[in-house]
């Protein structure tokens, strides 16, 4: 993709969420986390990158002791499907024994969430939480029920992008959370 192209994508592009709604949603899931989390010290995992503008936005709202790190494992590079989970840096922390929070952009069929989830249990975490920015409603979810156990937004089943994620490597910085059109 250009970056024309990508400016094509943002004027076609239908606003779902608002930069206010996101906003208030990420103050919501703070205050959600802050009463479940906040005596357990917990280690807290970015997933990179998507969950880069989520996570910068809510560590700053989550006023209690914990530890944060990031974990970068994709399955789409700059592409808009992927089916093998690339690890491209694990956690650095010790997960042994910790309640790990981990942050995403977006749960969507929940493969490499649960496969990072996974990797966090069998590293010896006690508990493995999710915090997800945005929760596509359908029924392809890769344990049928999963549910981020914090959630920002629910939304239809489109391609999305904004606050952090992107369509074909662009437009993770736009300023709410878009659909492309027609997808």
């Amino acid at each position: 993709m250009t970056p024309l192209e990508a400016v094509k994508v943002m004027a076609e592009a239908d606003l779902l969420v608002s930069e206010s709604e996101v906003v208030a949603a990420i103050g919501r899931v703070a205050r959600e986390i802050t009463l479940e989390l906040k005596e357990s010290n917990p280690l807290v995992l970015c997933v990179m990158n998507g969950g880069l503008i989520f996570g910068g936005q809510l560590l700053t709202q989550l006023n209690f002791p914990l530890e944060v790190g990031y974990i970068h494992a994709t399955r789409y590079g700059h592409e808009t499907r992927g089916d093998t989970l690339d690890w491209i840096v694990k956690p650095k922390a010790e997960l042994q024994g910790r309640t790990v929070l981990l942050l995403d952009d977006i749960l969507d069929e929940g493969i490499t969430l649960a496969a990072i989830a996974e990797y966090c249990r069998q590293q010896g975490a006690s508990a493995v939480l999710m915090a997800a920015l945005i929760e596509k409603l359908h029924l392809r979810k890769v344990t049928p029920g999963m549910h981020a156990d914090f959630c920002g937004i629910e939304v239809g089943d489109r391609f999305l992008f904004g606050y952090g994620l992107d369509y074909k490597g662009y437009w993770r910085n736009a300023p709410g959370i878009y659909a492309v059109r027609g997808k």
